[in-house]
């Protein structure tokens, strides 16, 4: 039996506007009926065990699909290294496939603009438990400096973001070791199998970043070479980082160095829009005349 709860987290809290309770009642009233629901859960996971070999037959047959192997891991930068693990998706899919298994977020107090937040994975069949509990600040940080959130919704999905790898970090460590590790090794083998040229991926790859504002020139600088010389260990490590990024786990920051227009370029573009725009006008002025 599966049990995801981190897409319920806050739910509650959407409403609070229409009727008119209180975070904190409604936080109460959600714990109880998880207690419930989770005893009964308890009940139904001793009654029907999990077929191990079953279970990891799952999992090996869930990565070898190809849109999971391909967010099945996120890079970090750390002391001057990177480090790549499994990642949110790959644990959530280990989670529901090794079965009896109750994961995701809860809200356990919200007061002086911040929520206390418990990431959890229990195994119910085991009574393994992994929990952490957390503070969010309902302050998220914009080019214009800290914001402070009011909205249920914002509130919400800042939670989500930050209870996210806490999560991941609960679900891996109730996940036996040696299941992460055949997982990221099928991933691994389903990425190298059928594979278009590495110039199309690379393309692909490139298109991707786009979307999120990193150039060419930054990947490339990145990397320490063009990407006409990408190899397969490249092309894993950006989709690891695009992942990342993605999810939440970081920012473009962290890896690549934005460079905004020297102030000398934008005044010369500046001058150019006017003298154009006053071509434009002109040219107007003669076709009525």
């Amino acid at each position: 039996m599966n049990k995801q709860n981190s897409n319920e987290l806050l739910n509650m809290n959407v409403s609070n506007s229409a009727t008119g309770s209180t975070p904190n009642a409604m936080i109460s009233t959600e714990q109880s009926r998880k207690a419930a629901e989770v005893q009964a859960a308890m009940a139904v996971a001793k009654r029907f065990p999990r077929d191990q070999n079953i279970a990891f037959r799952n999992i090996m047959e869930s990565c070898k699909r190809k849109t999971l192997a391909e967010k099945a891991t996120y890079a970090y930068p750390r002391g001057g290294g990177m480090v790549i693990g499994p990642s949110i998706r790959l644990a959530e899919v280990l989670a529901q496939n090794w079965g009896n298994m109750d994961f995701g977020l809860l809200e356990l107090d919200r007061s002086g603009g911040e929520s206390s937040v418990m990431a959890y994975c229990w195994d119910m069949e085991t009574n393994v438990k992994r929990t952490t509990v957390f503070q969010v600040r309902h302050i998220r940080d914009t080019k214009q400096g800290p914001k402070k959130l009011t909205d249920e919704r914002d509130i919400y999905e800042l939670v989500a973001n930050m209870g996210a790898r806490r999560m991941r970090a609960c679900i891996l460590n109730v996940i036996p070791a040696d299941i992460v590790e055949e997982a990221l090794r099928q991933c691994t083998l389903t990425l190298s199998k059928g594979l278009e040229p590495i110039a199309d991926r690379c393309r692909k790859m490139v298109n991707a970043f786009t979307s999120i504002s990193v150039s060419v020139e930054m990947l490339e600088e990145y990397l320490g070479y063009k990407l006409d010389a990408i190899d397969e260990d490249g092309l894993n490590q950006l989709r690891s980082i695009f992942t990342s990024i993605k999810d939440g786990e970081s920012n473009r920051e962290n890896y690549f160095t934005i460079r905004s227009l020297p102030e000398k370029k934008r005044e010369e573009d500046d001058d150019n829009v006017v003298f154009e725009d006053s071509k434009t006008k002109t040219k107007n002025r003669k076709t009525k005349a």
